[in-house]
């Protein structure tokens, strides 16, 4: 079942930190959760991450406002996120 208000968001500059990236994605609607993936070892971020919007609308906004969008030098790759594969 796919989950049409969770975004996958790629291509992140490796400075950007969770706080930062609910603030970019906040102004298309309500975020619910934002998270920047990062390396468990070293701390750095891994460039990618998933911001969860209150309604798909919210989040559909997001992904035609954002996807392609430069960010600290970096286009931003915005889609829906696809669910975790079945180990």
């Amino acid at each position: 079942m796919e989950d049409k208000k969770k975004l996958y968001v790629g291509n992140l500059p490796y400075s950007v930190n969770s706080d930062e990236l609910r603030k970019i994605f906040s102004e298309f609607g309500e975020v619910v959760d934002a998270i920047v993936l990062s390396d468990k070892f070293s701390g750095r971020s891994k460039g990618f991450g998933f911001v969860t919007f209150a309604t798909e609308e919210m989040a559909q906004s997001a992904i035609e406002g954002l996807n392609g969008k430069e960010v600290g030098g970096r286009n931003l790759v915005v889609n829906i996120a696809r669910p975790p594969k079945q180990r």
